[in-house]
């Protein structure tokens, strides 16, 4: 149950703090004093979307906190999937920034959106006046018919079923589509692959060949000059050779005459050496050099195929070529082999499809038992509210698959003896609905764990036997959960165990909205304006505070 809430710098609310009853909570205050603004606020806490727009002081960052007592609630396994810690006591904390940045806590540990809607979905219900609009599509009536089912478990299946199938589905479609456009390519794709394929290509050749062709085409003045060169190094008349032997031999005399010149000695010796090895290369090479026209003629066949095909796909290297026809290679193979892959694919989608069958009908056989049941309850209930000639049909019929499943749940309605039921949107009024509403959330709340419920105005168009009626029912549906009720009635008002008053606050420079919890004298008076007027008499005081003394009495009993 909600313990504690803090809403700071949030619409008209400077600060406010709220430490609601553990049975029926009663919400009171005039039109736009902020009971709505309060109602608002939590909704940010259950994950609805915000903005800067919500901050009181611009300023400053906005923020709301939850703390939930949910000691005996069978929730843990939720903490437990989301990697939270669980404890006895939740906290849940809400921030807006002045930049309008959202941040969402549980625990102390930041979360997502998605993960806080999760969490406080387990803590906390608001029946909000939007609800009744809800009641009348045919999603919301088969949440209903869910949530009394309780088919947590085989909905959250079919949901994962519905998800494979749709991605096998997706997988098979597509490859449908591309396969006429790839058998239409095929023989183009095939004859560019084959192209390339035969001309055998290697990561680097373009480069060696050019290299290889560039030496044969030059040979003769390469094979020259390698000769020239030689002969400056070591020939029999005069050479740089000879010289350095000169120079070694001189400073070989020297050098035994005195060590300082041994190091001079030694580099000529190293020149010497390097410059013999030197001479043996260019030796060697020159007699590598080859005149070779029919060699260069092969390789300059090979370089124009290589750079006919590089023109032809417009690429600039070899490498380019080769992943094109590996690409092309993948392409044609995949069409040959286009038969098996699509007889893969739709055999993948036809067994997922049968699951998705299977945990479905289950869902579906799960929904079909308390169809019943919940015709009888509600028209019990309804009767109960003064509605001894309504009648409630929930119809089932199937459909295509869908990610709630294979059925459309319709309510159909009528409040008069001897009117066919109708669809909801087309037959209720506003007094209708809030009872049918009341009598809905009433089942449902056997039904659910859930710590706390809110409703906003759900007693909206009804009144006098019939609203003392809707009181009881809050007051008997409190003893198992926390109840928080915003009311204009003071048959409900009276039902409280704990009644808080909304006010603006005009002392200041700033209009606030403010909550406080009533004494018992300021409740008799609070109901007694609800029945009177803002001076009320005597008889409506009087009235108010036999209200209370006769929810006292049946609260002891």
């Amino acid at each position: 149950m909600l313990s504690h809430l803090l809403i700071k710098n949030y619409a008209l609310i400077d600060q406010l703090e709220l430490t609601p009853d553990r049975e029926l909570n009663i919400i009171t205050g005039e039109t736009g004093a902020g009971k709505s603004i309060m109602l608002g606020a939590i909704g940010l806490l259950l994950g609805n979307r915000a903005d800067t727009r919500v901050l009181f002081n611009p300023e400053q960052k906005c923020i709301i906190e939850g703390v939930f007592g949910v000691s005996g609630y069978l929730i843990e396994q939720i903490f437990d999937e989301e990697e939270l810690d669980f404890s006895d006591t939740c906290i849940v904390r809400r921030e807006i920034s002045v930049s309008g940045k959202s941040r969402a806590f549980v625990n102390d540990t930041p979360v997502n959106l998605e993960t806080l809607r999760r969490v406080t979905s387990q803590l906390m219900d608001i029946h909000s006046q939007h609800d009744s609009v809800l009641l009348g599509s045919n999603e919301y009536q088969l949440e209903i018919v869910d949530t009394y089912a309780q088919d947590d478990n085989l909905l959250r299946q079919y949901r994962v079923d519905y998800q494979a199938y749709r991605s096998k589905k997706t997988i098979y479609d597509q490859l449908q589509a591309e396969a006429s456009a790839m058998r239409k390519e095929f023989d183009y794709n095939n004859f560019l692959f084959e192209e390339l394929a035969k001309a055998q290509l290697l990561p680097d050749e373009q480069e060696s060949l050019e290299q290889e062709l560039n030496i044969l085409e030059n040979a003769e003045e390469i094979k020259e000059r390698l000769q020239l060169a030689y002969e400056y190094l070591d020939n029999t008349e005069q050479s740089v050779i000879d010289f350095l032997k000169g120079t070694v031999s001189n400073l070989a005399y020297i050098s035994k005459l005195s060590d300082q010149y041994e190091q001079l000695l030694q580099r000529a010796q190293s020149s010497l050496i390097e410059l013999r090895d030197l001479a043996d290369e260019i030796s060697s090479e020159q007699d590598n050099v080859d005149i070779d026209d029919s060699r260069a003629e092969t390789i300059r066949e090979r370089l124009n195929l290589i750079y006919q095909l590089q023109t032809k796909h417009q690429v600039k290297d070899v490498a380019a070529l080769i992943a094109l026809r590996d690409e092309l290679e993948r392409k044609v193979g995949k069409v040959l082999n286009l038969d098996d892959t699509l007889a893969e694919a739709k055999a993948q989608a036809d067994a997922a499809r049968e699951q998705l069958q299977l945990s479905g009908q289950t869902l579906s056989n799960a929904r079909q038992v308390v169809l019943q049941p919940i015709e009888n309850e509600i028209g019990g209930l309804l009767k109960e509210l003064g509605m001894p000639n309504a009648s409630l049909n929930v119809r089932s019929e199937v459909s295509k698959p869908t990610p709630t499943g294979i059925d459309t749940i319709s309510f159909l309605f009528s409040a008069n003896k001897g009117v066919k039921p109708q669809q909801l949107k087309n037959v209720a009024s506003g007094g209708e609905f809030s009872r049918l509403m009341m009598a809905i959330k009433y089942i449902l709340a056997s039904k659910r764990s859930l710590p706390t419920i809110v409703f906003d105005e759900i007693d909206t168009g009804v009144s006098g036997e019939i609203a003392i009626k809707m009181g009881n029912m809050m007051r008997d549906m409190a003893h198992s959960h926390q109840i928080i009720a915003i009311t204009h009635l003071h048959q409900i008002a009276g039902q409280g165990t704990a009644h808080y008053f909304v006010y603006k606050d005009h002392s200041a420079s700033k209009t606030v909205s403010r909550i406080k919890k009533l004494t018992f004298d300021e409740r008799v008076n609070e109901i007694a304006q609800m029945i009177g007027g803002n001076n009320p008499s005597a008889s409506a005081v009087k009235n108010a505070r036999e209200i209370l003394k006769q929810r006292a009495t049946a609260t002891v009993k």
